[in-house]
């Protein structure tokens, strides 16, 4: 893979460091400086002249730093002739802004989108999106990835012949049952209301319940409280088990704590999409790794292979 070039922001380079010994070649490394007046300057410290660029960012904590760096990254690649430049984005945590339902609200998803390719990049490869109109959002290719096929193989170790997947609404509700279909597993939806970004509820859920064992999955936990509440719901319900799912494990304002906290919960599955909280100690937890599929999506894009064959249900 000669002419391929891999470079990594400041926002989860352990994860840039596995997809490229994945890939096997080498991670290109990036200066990230900040001048006195607190701008950000980013340098690519290798050649990218006629390369195929991929630059790794999830948009995490700190968000608009890592955005302004991912920004910068895009604006340095074109500037030094790339071929072409593929964002790499694990998470974009801007999707979460991408309706308007309230008046003079801004929709940053839409915007982020608008500003990456004015910055340079000709492609996106993105891990499971907030909403799939989120796709949309860009003017240039995105490939969109699913880590279902990583939480079936983990989840495929217990017995799953009384097993219900359960989203916490109805707007998960479809991925939920893609994954339910893959693990030969029943599915059901929380009715939720969201109030503010830490406030729900969660009236009912309709499905069944009743002596099953249950795994909750989502695309991510923040601060959990939708996951708490739908547990509440659930414990009124009498499931045999439960356990908690998703991609994006950010676990914000101490939200591993408050989870693994319910007896109850007997696992919290997530990916390494994001990093970890330092705080996210738990015997609970277990960090599935995507690197191997975003290293297979990245070879494949580069060299010129359908990439979503690769997530066909298996």
């Amino acid at each position: 893979m000669r002419d391929i070039a891999v470079f990594s922001g400041s926002a989860h380079p352990e994860l840039a460091e596995e997809v490229c010994a994945h890939l096997g070649v080498p991670l290109s490394p990036t200066r990230v400086s900040r001048f006195a007046n607190d701008c950000l300057e980013v340098q690519l410290q290798a050649n990218c002249r006629e390369r195929d660029v991929f630059l790794i960012q999830p948009l995490v904590k700190p968000v608009q730093e890592h955005l302004v760096e991912l920004l910068l990254m895009c604006d340095a690649a074109r500037g030094a002739s790339a071929s072409r430049i593929t964002v790499v984005m694990p998470h974009y945590s801007y999707a979460r802004s991408d309706k308007k339902d309230a008046p003079r609200i801004s929709i940053g998803g839409r915007l982020v989108a608008d500003l990456m390719v004015a910055a340079g990049a000709s492609r996106v490869l993105a891990m499971t999106l907030h909403s799939p109109q989120v796709h949309g959002f860009f003017s240039v290719p995105v490939d969109h990835l699913h880590a279902l096929r990583e939480l079936a193989a983990h989840f495929r170790q217990y017995d799953l012949s009384r097993t219900t997947v359960v989203s916490p609404d109805l707007g998960n509700a479809k991925e939920a049952a893609a994954f339910a279909r893959r693990i030969g597993a029943q599915v059901a939806a929380g009715a939720k209301q969201r109030y503010a970004d830490d406030r729900v509820s969660i009236s009912s859920v309709i499905g069944e319940i009743a002596g099953r064992d249950v795994i909750v999955l989502d695309d991510e936990i923040a601060k959990g409280s939708t996951v708490l509440e739908l547990l509440d719901r659930l414990r009124e319900l009498g499931p045999r088990s439960i356990r908690v799912a998703c991609t994006h494990g950010l676990f914000a304002a101490g939200a591993l704590k408050r989870i693994s906290e319910q007896p109850d919960v007997l696992e919290i599955v997530c990916t390494n999409t994001v990093p970890i909280p330092a705080d996210g100690h738990t015997d609970k937890l277990r960090v599935l790794s995507i690197a191997p599929a975003l290293a297979e999506a990245v070879r494949r894009i580069h060299d010129g292979e359908s990439v979503s064959a690769l997530f066909e249900e298996a």
